[in-house]
C-alpha cells in the first residue's frame, strides 16, 4: 500500500471542531484561529469559498454539540470574534458570506431543543460584523458591500434563507445596529442603513417578510422615537458637563427672536423640519417643545427654564434634570438611533409608489408613511387619546361586532320563513284543488250515484 494522503487542513480541523470531546473543541478552536491570522497575513493567503464552507460545517458542529447556557454563550462569543482574526476585508466578507449560506443549508435539521443557542449564534455574528464595520470608520462603501451581502444571503427573493432565519434576522437588525453605533451613527448614515429594507419591503411578495420588515424595522423606529429624543437630551447634558461652559457663554448663543417651531437651522445650515416632541412626553414639563434637526441629527431646540427656546448643541444649553440617564433603569431601551422620520418616510413613499408594487405591500407601508410623516410633524402615536374619542371607539367596536352577528341570524329567520311559506302553499293546494278538477271529480261523483239509485217504481 502507498503512503495515506494527508487531509487538508480545514477538513482536520472540521473534523476536530465536530468532535465528542469538548477538550477537542476547544483546542480545535483556538487552532483554528491562529490559522487563520497566519494563513490570511501572507500576501498570496487567504481562503477559498469551498474551504471556508468546511470550517463552518465544522463550527456549526462544533456549537451543535456544546451544552449548557453559559458555555455556549462563550462559544458563541469566541466563534463570532473569528471574523477579526481575518487580515483582510475580503477574507472577513467571505467569511460571513460562508457562515449565513451555512445557516441557511443546516436550518432545517435544527432541532427546537437547539434553535435558542443557534438563535444566539446569529445576533453574535451580526454584532461583531457591525463591530468589524465601525473598526472601518463606518466607511460607506464598505457599509454597502455589507447590506449587499446580508440582503443577498438572506432577503433576496432567490436566496435559500429559511422563514426562521429571515424572521429572527429582521427582528434583531435593528437592535444590534443600536448596541453598536447608535452613539456615533447620525441620521444620514442610519437611512443608508434601513433602505434597502424599503425596496425589499415594496417588491417582495412573501407576506411574512412583509410583516416582519415592517414591524421589525419602521414599526420600531415609530416606537422608539420618544426614546431617542432623551437620549439625545442625556447625550447634550453630558457634553455640557464636560466642556464647563459658563452661563455668559451660553446667553451669547440665544437668538435674537425666538424661532419658529420646524424653522430652526443648525450651524450647518441644515433645516428642522424633521423632529417635534412634546418635552412633557419625556421629562414632564409641559409647555415646551424639543426639535431634533434634519440630517445632522446632533442639534435640538432645548427650552431654558424661564427664557426663550434656544438652539442646543454640544455646546449649547440644556435643561437640568434629576432623572437617570438612558440605560440605567431596569425598563430601559438602552441605545436608540436617531433618524430623520421626514427623509425615512420621503424614502419609503419613493418605493411604495412605484407602479410594480403589490397592491398589499402599498396598502400596508402607506399606513407606516403616515405615522412618519406625523412624527415629522410632532404628532406621537403615545399621546392620550381623549376620552369621547375612545367612547366613540368603543362604540364603533360594539357596532361593529353586532353588524357581525346580524347577517347570520337574518339569514335563520329568512330561511325559516322560506320553510314556513313553503309549508303553507303545500297546504292550501291540498285544501283548495284547480276548478276543472273539481268539477271532474263531481260529475264522476254523479254518475255513480246515479247507477247505485235504484228505479222508482210507479204507481
Amino acid at each position: 500500500m502507498g503512503p495515506r494522503v494527508p487531509l487538508p487542513p480545514e477538513i482536520q480541523l472540521a473534523q476536530r471542531l465536530a468532535g465528542n470531546e469538548q477538550v477537542t473543541r476547544d483546542r480545535a478552536v483556538k487552532r483554528l484561529r491562529k490559522y487563520i491570522v497566519a494563513r490570511t497575513q501572507r500576501a498570496a493567503g487567504g481562503f477559498t469559498h469551498d474551504e471556508l464552507l468546511k470550517v463552518w460545517k465544522g463550527l456549526f458542529y462544533c456549537m451543535w454539540m456544546q451544552d449548557k447556557a453559559l458555555l455556549q454563550e462563550e462559544l458563541g462569543r469566541t466563534i463570532s470574534q473569528l471574523i477579526h482574526a481575518f487580515q483582510t476585508t475580503e477574507a472577513q466578507h467571505l467569511f460571513l458570506q460562508t457562515f449565513w449560506q451555512t445557516m441557511n443549508r443546516e436550518w432545517t435539521g435544527i432541532d427546537r431543543l437547539r434553535l435558542d443557542k443557534f438563535y444566539m449564534l446569529m445576533r453574535m455574528v451580526l454584532n461583531e460584523s457591525l463591530k468589524a464595520l465601525k473598526m472601518q470608520g463606518w466607511e460607506e462603501r464598505q457599509a454597502e458591500r455589507l447590506l449587499e451581502l446580508l440582503t443577498t444571503e438572506i432577503l433576496h427573493p432567490d436566496s435559500q434563507a429559511p422563514s426562521g432565519v429571515k424572521s429572527h434576522f429582521l427582528e434583531i437588525f435593528l437592535e444590534e445596529l443600536s448596541k453598536v453605533g447608535a452613539a456615533e451613527l447620525t441620521a444620514d448614515q442610519n437611512l443608508k442603513f434601513i433602505e434597502p429594507f424599503c425596496t425589499i419591503a415594496a417588491q417582495t411578495k412573501d407576506s411574512l417578510v412583509l410583516h416582519n420588515i415592517t414591524r421589525g424595522v419602521f414599526e420600531t423606529i415609530v416606537e422608539q422615537a420618544p426614546f431617542a429624543i432623551e437620549d439625545l437630551m442625556n447625550e447634550l447634558e453630558a457634553a455640557e458637563e464636560e466642556e464647563g461652559t459658563s452661563e455668559d457663554e451660553r446667553e451669547e448663543d440665544v437668538p435674537s427672536k425666538e424661532p419658529r417651531r420646524g424653522e430652526g437651522h443648525s450651524t450647518s445650515g441644515v433645516p428642522a423640519p424633521v423632529l417635534a416632541r412634546s418635552w412633557a412626553l419625556v421629562h414632564g414639563a409641559p409647555g415646551s417643545q424639543v426639535f431634533v434637526l434634519g440630517s445632522s441629527a446632533r442639534w435640538v431646540y432645548a427650552p431654558v427654564h424661564g427664557g426663550p427656546f434656544v438652539l442646543g448643541s454640544l455646546h449649547g444649553a440644556a435643561p437640568d434634570t434629576s432623572e437617570e440617564p438612558a440605560g440605567d433603569g431596569e425598563d430601559s431601551m438602552g441605545p436608540v438611533l436617531q433618524f430623520d422620520y421626514e427623509a425615512v418616510a420621503s424614502r419609503l413613499f419613493a418605493a411604495a409608489s412605484q407602479q410594480d408594487t403589490p397592491s398589499q405591500n402599498r396598502k400596508r407601508l402607506y399606513k407606516v408613511i403616515r405615522k412618519l410623516q406625523d412624527l415629522a410633524e410632532g404628532l406621537f402615536p403615545e399621546d392620550d387619546v381623549p376620552e369621547k374619542a375612545c367612547r366613540n371607539l368603543q362604540e364603533d367596536r360594539r357596532e361593529r361586532k353586532t353588524k357581525k352577528r346580524l347577517p347570520k341570524s337574518g339569514l335563520q329567520n329568512k330561511a325559516g320563513r322560506i320553510r314556513a311559506l313553503v309549508g303553507a302553499r303545500k297546504r292550501r293546494r291540498r285544501r283548495q284543488p284547480r276548478a276543472g278538477a273539481r268539477a271532474k271529480v263531481t260529475d264522476c261523483q254523479d254518475l255513480r250515484m246515479r247507477r247505485r239509485q235504484p228505479p222508482r217504481s210507479g204507481k
